[in-house]
């Protein structure tokens, strides 16, 4: 595939994670933000509706909101310049694809947090008393991002040398 090819791809996979992760929270926001959270598949799937305004797993959501924006506005705008910056250096296009995925999730996520002062979450899987924490779609983007990556770390690596 050409490079105007692949920046296509990548373009597309980012804009449409934003995409896909919006319509949901609309979804979401509208049919879940007023009514008991929905259960689906024996349980194993619950949607319902909640507003995070802390990171991942609602780490920092107790701190002051000016010290929350300043640490996850700031703090994700870096880390997105350096994603965006690094996909030029010319890495392998799985790690590409996964970059683009972090990139797109992360993206909508910050406009939530920019517009609404939190992320909209509303989904939760597991089966019994383990479950996950509650997410939404550019969570799952940004884990199959990073998942891509590590991957394609771990598949580059070179192999270990037996010790003398």
């Amino acid at each position: 595939m050409t490079t105007a090819g692949i920046r296509l791809v990548l373009l597309v996979a980012i804009v449409a994670t934003i995409g896909c992760d919006r319509v949901t929270k609309q979804i979401a926001a509208t049919t879940l933000s007023d009514s008991p959270g929905q259960s689906f598949l024996a349980d194993t799937v619950r949607l319902e509706y909640a507003e995070n305004t802390g990171a991942f797993l609602s780490l920092g959501a107790g701190w002051p909101r000016p010290v929350r924006t300043a640490i996850f506005v700031a703090g994700n705008t870096l880390l997105l310049a350096f994603c965006v910056v690094g996909m030029r250096r010319g890495w392998p296009t799985r790690t590409l694809l996964g970059v683009a995925l972090f990139v797109g999730g992360a993206v909508s996520n910050l406009l939530d947090r920019v517009v609404h002062g939190a992320v909209i979450d509303f989904m939760n899987v597991g089966i019994g008393p383990l479950r996950t924490g509650i997410f939404n779609v550019a969570d799952v983007a940004i884990m199959l991002g990073v998942g891509l990556v590590l991957l394609d770390a771990w598949r580059s690596a070179p192999p270990a040398t037996p010790a003398p």
